[in-house]
């Protein structure tokens, strides 16, 4: 199979769709590439339809060292299972190298409809933490989110897939694409770009059948997120991989009387004192819990039982950029000092808002370390340049993989501004 087009786009998660409804919304003829499928919104809002969606079922994906870390390979990718919140992230650090972000961070809120969560969706567990941190002088305010609020109806299972449709997602930008034009190729796995004379001129890979793909273009931007984009760039010859960052995090949750949280939006509320991380209201899944709890089955069982009464909070943390990625996707993380003490510190004041909010101290157990989005691999400064283009002239990229450092904030709005920034650059 050889096609020809203007721009390939690889991957069609946050900062792939984004660039591809740019660009076709200039008359750019667009052939995104995109490993997973397509998944219908019935799949949505169900822990066991969702394996589906997550790399390993979300419950495998580990470094070598053992870190856990999540990741989609699908339509809309991580989107589809985020918790919609929209928060600027590394701003002054990208105007530090020379991107100033602010009209695209202004385009990207009001088309995603970012605002802060209203009070009627603050549910009662997540008010009695937001008071709870109040007094301990830890300020917690309404999370940013990129969310319809009048359709949301706060189930809890943003990180399944949004049922209602309240929260946007790539898929959003990816069908506007599709309707301007674009073209979106779904089970087709990209192995490598080609180039001639340092210039790029397509990419080739192979369907899910196995059959071989080539595609020709003059403009390629790859896009297919921290793990993805470097083992294309590896395959290519370009130096790429290093200073993995995941945006650490860990949930410290204890069981209360008769006062829950699994049945309100998540995270909705945020503290952020630049002390290196975030913490942020928070229930795990069932069958997540059972999986990153670090206690025996037994025990496990008989907390999943008691999670319509549990209050947690996630600590988020901008982790050390030391980890790596392989030609063959395999992932080298491993905790630091650093990690580990910020990740401590969390949990300690967490500790103590939730006793503070009601939870018995004896029921309070943090979970296992874990990654969420996974970036570095091809950071600006060290793979691209400030316009997000390789060696390989006209061969761009538009993802997490791009950011300079961990921003230990949810990075769907950076991304996306991003993405915009390179689009308008893009003759």
């Amino acid at each position: 199979m050889e096609l020809n087009t203007d721009v390939i786009v690889v991957g069609s998660g946050v900062g792939g769709s984004t660039a591809a409804r740019e660009l076709a919304k200039k008359g750019k003829k667009v052939i995104i590439l995109e490993k997973g499928e397509l998944c219908s919104p019935k799949q949505w809002g169900s822990e066991v339809l969702a394996f589906k969606f997550y790399d390993k079922y979300g419950l495998w994906s580990r470094s070598r060292e053992g870190v856990f870390y999540y990741r989609t390979i699908m339509a809309g990718g991580t989107s589809i299972v985020s918790c919609g919140n929209g928060v600027r992230s590394l701003e002054k650090e990208l105007k530090s190298l020379g991107i100033d972000l602010n009209n695209e961070f202004r385009q990207a809120e009001k088309e995603l409809g970012v605002g802060p969560v209203p009070k009627r969706l603050i549910g009662p567990g997540t008010a009695a933490i937001m008071r709870s941190a109040q007094g301990l002088g830890v300020k917690m305010v309404p999370m940013p989110k990129l969310i319809n609020f009048k359709k949301c109806i706060g189930c809890g299972n943003c990180v399944v897939g949004c049922r209602t449709g309240a929260k946007w997602t790539a898929l959003d930008y990816l069908y506007q694409a599709q309707r301007l034009g674009a073209t979106l190729m779904t089970g087709i796995n990209v192995n490598r770009i080609l180039s001639s004379r340092g210039v790029v001129t397509g990419v080739e890979g192979h369907n899910k059948l196995g059959t071989k793909v080539k595609i020709i273009a003059p403009v390629v931007i790859l896009a297919a997120g921290g793990i993805g984009t470097p083992v294309i760039l590896l395959n290519s010859g370009i130096k790429a991989g290093r200073k993995l960052f995941l945006d650490l995090f860990t949930v410290t949750f204890g069981i209360t009387k008769n006062l829950g949280m699994s049945q309100e939006l998540t995270m909705a509320a945020v503290n952020h004192d630049n002390k290196g991380f975030i913490l942020s209201p928070f229930i795990d899944t069932p069958f997540a819990l059972a999986s990153v709890v670090p206690v025996p089955l037994r025990r496990n069982l008989k907390i999943l039982t008691k999670r319509k009464d549990m209050l947690g909070i996630m600590v988020k943390i901008n982790d050390d950029s030391r980890g790596s990625v392989s030609k063959d996707g395999k992932i080298g993380k491993k905790l630091t000092r650093g990690d580990l003490s910020k990740l401590k510190k969390g949990a300690d004041i967490s500790k103590k808002i939730l006793i503070g909010a009601g939870a018995a101290p004896e029921t309070i157990i943090t979970t296992k370390v874990r990654g969420a989005h996974p970036g570095g691999t091809a950071a600006i400064g060290e793979v691209v340049d400030k316009n997000l283009q390789t060696k390989i002239k006209n061969l761009y990229v538009a993802d997490g993989s791009v950011l300079p450092k961990s921003p230990g904030l949810p990075p769907i709005v950076t991304i996306v501004a991003l993405a915009k920034r390179l689009a308008k650059r893009i003759k």
